[in-house]
């Protein structure tokens, strides 16, 4: 498949380029930067330009052409900006799924975060609240969607080498995960028709990848 990667130069971005290009994918790292090309391109990728914030729908349309799949990896991170919570986490979702609509891809998968229909503490900080509200109110889009979707919810993101070993359910406890591992989960649920219309959390575990989709889909 040729595959879009919304967020592409992400951190998880970054994971995923070589594992699919290894797999006999093509991976299409969109950024709105041409500086990071030589960056994406030794990871295997294909370069686009695609400005998430400043695009609409049928730019991102237009971005996904010839592809097979979009994977939505795109985040303004639980810091930060307030304003980028909307426009960049839930904005850059709703115009990714539009996108795929007009463009004819029905595989997508999204990269969201666990607890994200949990209430949040009063006393939580304004920009926690908004990035929850944010992956949140993605989620809800992708599942209305009539896309082909899968929702991957992982715990707190490390810059830890992969281990392999994952844990994957409906509704698990709050955990940590390298962000390689989340990688190898995305480039495996693509390929799995049954992981399809399934939302999971996502950390750390005692489960190869393989058993740990296996399980989760029985």
């Amino acid at each position: 498949m040729r595959i879009a990667i919304v967020g592409g130069h992400g951190k998880v971005a970054l994971e995923l380029h070589p594992l699919l290009a290894r797999a006999g994918h093509t991976p299409l790292a969109l950024v709105r930067s041409e500086d990071y090309r030589t960056e994406l391109e030794a990871l295997g990728a294909e370069v686009g330009l695609l400005d998430i914030e400043a695009q609409d729908a049928d730019g991102f349309a237009a971005a996904f052409a010839g592809c097979d799949a979009v994977v939505f990896t795109a985040g303004g991170g639980p810091d930060g900006n307030i304003e980028r919570k909307r426009t960049v986490d839930l904005e850059g979702s709703t115009k990714s799924i539009a996108g795929a609509e007009t463009a004819g891809i029905r595989r997508f998968v999204q990269v969201s975060a666990i607890g994200a229909d949990e209430p949040v503490p009063e006393d939580a900080a304004e920009v926690w609240k908004a990035y929850v509200a944010a992956k949140r109110d993605a989620d809800v889009a992708v599942r209305a969607s009539g896309l082909d979707w899968t929702i991957l919810r992982p715990g707190t993101l490390i810059d830890e080498p992969a281990t392999g070993l994952v844990s994957l359910g409906a509704k698990l406890e709050r955990g940590s995960i390298p962000r390689a591992d989340v990688a190898a989960v995305v480039a495996a649920v693509l390929d799995e028709e049954a992981t399809i219309g399934k939302q999971w959390d996502l950390v750390s575990g005692d489960a190869s990848v393989g058993d740990a989709i296996a399980a989760a889909t029985s």
